[in-house]
């Protein structure tokens, strides 16, 4: 698809220019909907459902069955051509809201691991049918000098709910799993109200979608975001993957790639590697996953000061050298056996969360000046390469702690973590951010 900037400078005049400070004049209604998804699927379902399937399963299910969870993000371009071919923005939002509902009440009372495998996509299937149009609602219902700021306030509203999310699942995961999945269930049985109620699908598609370089502001869960799924990897981006892939762009991937997989095996496992490996309880480290995602979104502005004064790439290599710092702490305390190792293992995995803030503006920035198919076809490929690394991490990290144990995985993160990072070194096409 054809693309076009919106950039930040011009919106902020804009608004600027017409006076409109409030945030109220950027907020609408709907807005409630993606904060309840975002609850839903970026907090309670990531601690839930491995903590679930970890019951009655073994490592190797809990892998796939988060893997499943990842996968609906790649369905993103079928929706988003199905919402531009026949406007049914509204009803891909409710019915994706109904579908996830109905995934994360059956998935309570499953046993069954081919049964759980099945509900996980259909979740995140829901999950991205919803999430699609989001942006959309937006672009092709306000002038273009508003963008930026509606946008800004959509992920805000998603970012708080996966905060709050997190914040519930460590309660409900001391009382009953069960319990909390049907809680999830709820929220998003609540969000089809607002989403149905106060949207309106919008009169006519525009003949070019705009490039929003709004790099998704929550936790690890990128593909789960309105932004990351508004950028999808269409037919023309395929066609011209070949040459993509071949450039300095391509390199960027490569490291992207390896160093995201790292990342999403222990991300996929979290609550079960941290009761099993370091004795830590799912409401303790599900409440310290929110504290250090809500101090995570204080780090995206000045992330992206960073990357314009330092260069993107920069920060893109702090960023993977802080996580192989923390993911070599997290290996060296899993064969240790010392005390309040749960702590450290805790802080370590903040400083885990903190680096996705450098590593998702450094990397949105990369692909906007690396891309040689234009922004648009290069972020629905960028995208497709998190979903893809999210999937193979995953499963990797479910055979890795299968085999030697949940310790193990924060090892494998460190491995992809140190070889993305070295890639980004030897990489020399990715060494200048200008031009």
């Amino acid at each position: 698809m054809n693309c076009r900037v919106a950039t930040t400078s011009s919106s902020r005049s804009a608004a600027s220019a017409t006076g409109l400070t409030s945030w109220r004049q950027w907020v609408e209604p709907w807005y409630l909907a993606y904060a309840l998804l975002g609850a839903a699927i970026a907090g309670l379902a990531p601690i839930l459902l491995p903590l679930t399937v970890s019951r009655i399963g073994n490592a190797a299910d809990v892998g796939l069955v988060m893997a499943a969870f990842n996968l609906g993000g790649l369905t993103a371009p079928a929706w988003g051509g199905l919402a531009d071919r026949h406007r049914v923005h509204r009803g891909l939002l409710a019915g994706g809201l109904f579908v996830v509902t109905i995934g994360l009440v059956a998935f309570a009372f499953t046993t069954a691991s081919t049964v759980w495998l099945v509900l996980a996509l259909l979740i995140s299937i829901g999950a991205a049918g919803s999430s699609t149009v989001a942006n959309l609602f937006v672009v092709e219902a306000h002038p273009q000098a508003e963008w930026d700021e509606r946008i800004g306030w959509l992920q805000t509203f998603y970012g708080g709910g996966q905060v709050g999310g997190l914040l519930l699942a460590g309660a409900l995961s001391q009382i009953d799993l069960r319990l909390g999945l049907i809680v999830a269930a709820g929220l998003t049985a609540l969000a089809v109200l607002p989403g149905w109620l106060t949207t309106r699908t919008p009169p006519g598609g525009l003949t070019t979608k705009p490039v929003l370089l709004h790099p998704a502001r929550h936790g690890e869960w990128a593909m789960g975001s309105p932004q990351r799924l508004f950028h999808h990897l269409s037919r023309e981006a395929v066609r011209q993957l070949k040459p993509a892939l071949l450039s300095p762009f391509g390199l960027f991937l490569v490291v992207w790639l390896i160093g995201f997989a790292g990342a999403a095996a222990v991300f996929s496992l979290y609550p079960v590697i941290m009761q099993q490996a370091f004795g830590v309880a799912p409401g303790i480290s599900s409440l310290a996953f929110a504290i250090a995602a809500g101090l995570g979104l204080t780090l995206y502005s000045p992330a992206g000061h960073w990357s314009e004064r330092f260069g993107a790439s920069r920060v893109l290599k702090i960023g993977l050298g802080l996580r192989l710092i923390a993911f070599l702490g997290l290996s060296a305390l899993g064969l240790a056996n010392i005390e309040g190792q749960g702590g450290l293992a805790l802080s370590g995995f903040a400083l885990v969360v903190l680096a996705w803030s450098l590593l998702s503006v450094s990397g949105t920035a990369m692909t906007a000046r690396l891309s040689p198919v234009g922004e648009g076809a290069g972020m629905g490929i960028f995208n497709a390469a998190t979903a893809v690394a999210g999937v193979v991490g995953a499963v990797l990290g479910g055979w890795v702690a299968g085999r030697w144990g949940y310790h193990a995985v924060s090892g494998l993160a460190a491995v992809g973590s140190a070889l993305g990072l070295l890639l980004a070194f030897i990489a020399r096409p990715m060494q200048s951010d200008k031009g």
